[in-house]
């Protein structure tokens, strides 16, 4: 079995320093930027603009996700993760230099496709930069990273904004991205996943997707009947994705997503759901705040609770080996989480005891807890998937797709049980809590269908090998 020694001794150090730092950052620049908002509105204005300063960032992350096994083919480990550091890096400076919020918006839109790349490129150089029986465990410490980013995120940047040099924050993230270039170029092979050039960009399917999660980000942003219809149009534009993939010469995701008896729809469909659920942090500090009588730092730290049990538990797990070992934890995690949020939304009261306000912290740690002991090993499952170099590469970078477009979709959804709960703050905490419960519980069956579909791929592929 590996050890965390292993993969953090000499000769793995630097490539799992880049990897996680490229996760870090992206984690860390969404809570940052969240915190330091407000004061960059006071000072350069542009409040009608505020929510599409995270929709710009999201929208088109999705779509740079879906181009790193083609970007990481062409141009090779080394020079993918420069390139994508160095977009993150001038995207922060023009945000942190921006005079007005139209600017911003571009060096939010730079920012996003660099960070699209960080996500999924950490994915797929694991297959290059580190061997088979270090991968949960890498994987566990990448994504442990979203934890770290909602405890440094908020710190750094109520600092900041409490100087009143918002600025600075963007400067110092930065400073982060440019020093992880420096590690990079000597940290990373050259080389690229496979020798064969990388295929045409799939235009068609991109632009689908992209109405799709486009419609969905702006759906939380509108009320009333017109969300409706934004929802439907991103149900027609991800129905045309499918259809269109199935019969597609050049797909975002591999070609055993759409056919044959791989379980690797199975394991993207369970990443879904756990992303998705995740986003209820959005709206927890808010809730704090409304019905708890929490001050801002207090309230923004139930969202964090989700957060540090994600991350705990996916250090803590990441060293359970045996495919039965990995199918409980697996199958765990969603029951845990909707236990966990069906407890938060049975604690939703008015005027809630100190008693009743410390059990939130804690339910919802061991709601996270519950994504973060699957989310690793659904990770390490699509990279075992298949052998085949190609189609590993975009199996890799399709986990991360996958869950962007979870994050999307799941922050649409809760604005949405939020406003149907209302508008009563307490039905509207209730209604989110027991809505994404249920939707937990929904990870249950994709599991138990992803080991019966699993252990028929590898009985057939023993077969005939």
């Amino acid at each position: 079995m590996s050890t965390w020694r292993e993969l953090l001794g000499r000769e793995h150090r630097a490539p799992m320093i880049v990897m996680a730092g490229g996760v870090a950052l992206f984690a860390i620049n969404v809570y940052l930027t969240t915190s330091l908002l407000p004061s960059a509105v006071a000072d350069i204005g542009g409040e009608d603009l505020y929510a599409w300063t995270m929709t710009v960032f999201l929208v088109v992350s999705v779509i740079s996700s879906m181009l790193v096994s083609r970007w990481l083919s062409r141009f090779g480990a080394r020079r993918s993760y420069v390139f994508a550091f160095a977009l993150f890096a001038a995207g922060t400076v023009v945000a942190g230099a921006s005079p007005t919020m139209t600017v911003m918006l571009v060096g939010r839109a730079l920012q996003g496709f660099g960070a699209g790349l960080l996500g999924g490129l950490g994915f797929s150089v694991i297959r290059l930069v580190l061997p088979p029986s270090l991968w949960q465990r890498s994987i566990a410490l990448m994504s442990a990273m979203w934890g770290v980013g909602n405890f440094v995120g908020p710190v750094v940047g109520g600092f900041f904004a409490q100087i009143h040099f918002w600025r600075g924050a963007f400067g110092l993230l930065a400073l982060f991205a440019a020093g992880l270039i420096a590690l990079t170029l000597r940290a990373l092979p050259a080389r690229g996943t496979s020798t064969e050039p990388a295929g045409p960009v799939p235009w068609v399917s991109l632009t689908l997707l992209t109405v799709a999660v486009g419609a969905v980000s702006v759906a939380s942003l509108v009320h009333g009947g017109v969300t409706w219809i934004l929802m439907s149009v991103a149900a027609i534009g991800g129905a045309a994705f499918i259809v269109w993939e199935r019969r597609a010469s050049s797909r975002v995701l591999p070609e055993m997503t759409y056919r044959g008896r791989s379980p690797l729809r199975w394991i993207y469909l369970a990443i879904v759901v756990l992303a998705a659920v995740s986003t209820i942090e959005t709206f927890l500090p808010l809730f704090g705040q409304r019905i708890g009588g929490l001050g801002p730092l207090a309230a923004g730290f139930l969202g964090a609770a989700i957060s540090w049990g994600w991350t705990v538990a996916s250090i803590s797990a990441s060293g359970i080996d045996g495919e039965r070992g990995r199918r409980a934890v697996r199958l765990a995690g969603p029951l845990v989480l909707g236990i966990g949020l069906i407890l938060y939304g049975v604690l939703q009261m008015r005027d809630p005891s100190v008693g009743v306000i410390v059990a939130w912290y804690g339910v919802l740690f061991f709601g996270g807890c519950g994504i973060g002991m699957a989310m690793a090993h659904w990770f390490t499952a699509g990279l075992r998937v298949t052998d085949d170099e190609v189609q590993a590469a975009q199996a890799s970078a399709g986990l991360n797709t996958s869950q962007l477009i979870a994050n999307a979709s799941g922050s649409a959804l809760a604005g949405l049980l939020v406003s149907l709960g209302g508008p009563d703050i307490v039905g509207s905490a209730r209604t989110l809590s027991f809505g994404f419960a249920a939707l937990a519980f929904c990870g249950i069956a994709v599991a138990l269908r992803e080991f019966t579909v699993a252990r028929r791929w590898r009985a057939a592929a023993a077969e005939h090998g």
